[in-house]
């Protein structure tokens, strides 16, 4: 009797085994045969049948894709094509268009120019030389004239002319009245303290008089503690009074006045 254990270790069914592994396999790639192969002999025939119809219908696909993806894309290419060919053949006509009336443009620009041309010289070409006039006949008697005593007389004239409206320039501009220059001043008049009469100050102040001056309005201003200082205008003509004359007059009375000062001085 055989030992069990040596026909336990023999693999009997191996060739099942392997056939039911690729049927598996077939099975999760979705390539199993419909009928599932029940014994060796189908299991082999149904297995290669159905390889083969799976190849047969993926070259099917693949040329059923080309066919339509070719067909496609090459019909749009064409369609593109052909519409830009019409788009460029267009503009060539545009093009040749403006060109041909440019052409014609120009020819007439030219046929005018020339004519124009034609028209100006033909004129200066045809016009006749103006003829010297004829010299006088020679006399004897001519010798005698002085030909340059009437220039002489007339630059005489002429001189004349010119020095008596020389003349009558000087009268005029003498009688003109001279500009007179004239500054306005605004002094400021500063008592001695805050008992001085202001009043009084002013009134001295405008007892002054010379030629060329004009005295204006006046105020007091505050100035601190109490005194107030007087502020008077005048208007003074520049070549008769001095700002030294003034400030000579004021400080002269000083009995009221302390100082002067010139707060604004403008020209008129």
């Amino acid at each position: 009797m055989a030992n069990p254990l040596v026909c336990d270790s023999v693999w009997k069914d191996k060739q099942k085994y392997e056939e039911a592994e690729a049927h598996y396999q077939q099975v999760l790639a979705g390539t199993a045969p419909k009928g599932g192969g029940k014994d060796k002999k189908q299991g082999k025939s149904g297995g290669g049948s159905s390889i083969k119809n799976e190849i047969a219908e993926a070259r099917q696909q693949i040329q059923k894709v080309l066919n339509s993806g070719g067909s496609g894309g090459v019909a749009g290419d064409n369609s593109q094509v052909t519409r830009r060919v019409e788009s460029l053949e267009k503009e060539n006509r545009d093009l040749k268009k403006v060109v041909e009336d440019m052409k014609a443009l120009v020819q007439r620009l030219e046929s005018r120019v020339t004519k124009l041309e034609g028209g100006s010289s033909a004129p200066a070409a045809q016009a006749p030389t103006p003829k010297k006039p004829a010299a006088p006949a020679e006399d004897d008697e001519d010798d005698d004239i002085d030909l340059f005593g009437s220039d002489e007389e007339a630059d005489e004239e002429a001189d004349k002319i010119r020095q008596e409206r020389l003349a009558a320039y000087e009268a005029k501009k003498s009688k003109k009245p001279a500009l007179i220059a004239k500054s306005s001043l605004l002094l400021d008049v500063k008592p001695w303290d805050d008992e001085t009469d202001m009043k009084k100050m002013e009134e001295e102040v405008r007892k002054i008089t010379a030629d060329g001056l004009l005295w204006g309005q006046a105020k007091l201003v505050p100035i601190g503690y109490g005194i107030k200082k007087l502020q008077i205008n005048c208007v003074i003509e520049d070549d008769k009074i001095s700002t030294d004359f003034l400030e000579e007059e004021i400080t002269g009375i000083e009995d009221l006045v302390q100082s002067m000062d010139i707060a604004a001085f403008n020209k008129i």
